[in-house]
This record gives C-alpha cells, sequence and structure tokens, in this order.
C-alpha cells in the first residue's frame, strides 16, 4: 500500500514540475520525509499526502483518491502470517494485487499461481529451487490464500491468457495435472474469471518479446504492470508504457482462442492425459 501511495505523489510531484526542496518549503514538512513518503519508507498519515499534493496543485479529485488509500493502509495486511517466506518483491505485488479490483495475465509457461490447485503449486515450488524445501509447504499456503481471496470475492476480476505450453508443461503426476486442468475448467465458469489459451498456430503477437506479465487495475489509482524476474520483479507505472502493456493485451485477447474455444482445448488436454 505505501509503495503505491508513494509512487502516485512521486508521480504528481514530478508533473507539477517541483522538487523535493519546493515542496518542502511549501509544506513546512521536511525534505527526508517527503522523500520517504515517496518511497514508501513513511507511513503516510492523511492530512499530510493532503497538504503536499494541494502544494503541487493536483486536482482534488487525485487528492481525495490518494487520501483514500492512505486511510485503508492500518488494515491487517493479509498476507503478515507468510511474511518470513515471501521476499520483499513478492510481498509488494501480494499487496497491489489485495487492492486491485482487475487483473489481466499473460503466462506462456505455467499456470498462474491464482489458478493453481495445491497438488501443482507444490510441484512447481519445489521444482523451481528457489524455496527451501522446509518452507515449500508454507509457500504453497501462501499461493492458495491468493487464490481462495479470488473465489470468495466479486469484487475482483481476473482475465488470463494461458500458453498452450503452460497447460502442457509436465508438473507432478498425471493426476495432479488431471486435477488442475479440471481446476481450471471449474474456475473458467466463475463470473469474475476468464481464461483464453493462446496456442503457437493462433498466430504472431508483441507479447513473444515481453514474456509473461501482469497488469493491475485499481479504483483509487492508476494502473501498474509487473513482471518478475529471478530475484526481483519490474514495476511500470508510466502512463505511455501502460498504455502500451494494455495494447499487448488487447491482442492477446483478440489472438488467443476464445473462452468458448480454449474450454475445449482444456478439455481435449484432459482426454488425453
Amino acid at each position: 500500500m505505501r509503495w503505491l501511495i508513494g509512487t502516485e505523489m512521486a508521480r504528481i510531484r514530478k508533473q507539477a514540475g517541483m522538487t523535493l526542496a519546493e515542496v518542502a518549503t511549501a509544506t513546512e514538512i521536511s525534505k527526508p520525509k517527503i522523500g520517504n513518503m515517496e518511497t514508501g519508507r513513511f507511513h503516510q498519515f492523511p492530512e499530510d499526502i493532503d497538504r503536499i499534493l494541494s502544494a503541487c496543485r493536483a486536482d482534488r479529485h487525485d487528492i481525495d483518491r490518494i487520501v483514500n488509500l492512505a486511510s485503508q493502509q492500518d488494515a491487517k495486511t493479509w498476507w503478515a502470517p507468510w511474511s518470513n517466506v515471501v521476499p520483499d518483491w513478492f510481498r509488494t505485488y501480494a499487496g497491489l494485487e489485495g487492492l486491485a479490483e482487475a487483473a489481466f495475465m499473460f503466462e506462456p509457461m505455467v499456470i498462474p499461481g491464482l489458478l493453481q490447485t495445491s497438488a501443482y503449486a507444490r510441484a512447481v515450488t519445489g521444482g523451481t529451487g528457489f524455496v527451501r524445501p522446509d518452507q515449500t509447504e508454507r509457500f504453497v499456503s501462501f499461493r492458495q490464500a491468493r487464490a481462495e481471496r479470488l473465489a470468495a470475492t466479486d469484487e475482483f476480476s481476473l482475465h488470463a491468457v494461458i500458453g498452450l505450453a503452460a497447460l502442457q508443461l509436465a508438473v507432478g503426476t498425471v493426476e495432479e495435472r488431471r486435477e488442475q486442468l479440471r481446476h481450471l475448467l471449474a474456475e473458467g465458469e466463475r463470473e469474475n474469471v476468464t481464461i483464453q489459451v493462446l496456442r503457437p498456430e493462433d498466430g504472431m503477437h508483441p507479447a513473444g518479446e515481453i514474456g509473461q506479465y501482469f497488469i493491475l487495475e485499481f479504483a483509487g489509482a492508476r494502473p501498474i504492470a509487473y513482471s518478475e524476474m529471478f530475484d526481483g520483479a519490474i514495476y511500470v507505472q508510466d502512463v505511455d508504457s501502460i498504455e502500451t502493456y494494455r495494447m499487448v493485451a488487447d491482442n492477446l485477447r483478440q489472438v488467443a482462442q476464445s473462452p468458448a474455444a480454449s474450454v475445449k482445448t482444456i478439455k481435449g488436454l484432459l482426454g488425453a492425459l
């Protein structure tokens, strides 16, 4: 939450053409404090946000929505029980995902975490080698908690484009793969979940240059694009860059099989196992 608020504050300040020193002079809030608020290292109090953004001549609508985000900061973080097994960079994503009202996900090589069964998640986690064996079960329970939140609310919608290679990946036992495919079919029946399969024969698409990525949409903040690396992640919030990611997402929706055709493909893979 602090990261999201801070990036919004920094964006508005930079758009106003003001330096940290100029904002500090205008608000009588110290420059280090403002800098730490923008990086999320310091708790962002609503009254401080209002003063800073008013000094930056932000629209009242923008001020109110960011102040509203700040008012939610004291709510207990849902992922707190797993804080000792989840890396910092992914905790940031998990927090953002919990605030989002919609997500678009492109996963060419593995089924998205929000749609994984516990057995599939366990096999994937063990196969990567990035999680200690004694922490595998805790990490799997974290993945499942994310998935349960998707099932428990209609206020969050997911659109996933999944590469055919991800559905064919030999993860776990054959029965575990069957269970995962059956789970995908069931999840695709939810009103807030859309699943499309992208096959090689569906043709070219620009996501080949990007690889796996997510877009999170928020009611009270600008969207964020996210992509994972081996030991970290890239977060994108620049307006022009986000628009590019959205255009790629639109292209993927058009190139991939329709949800109905995707169901037939998944059932075909299930029948072949």
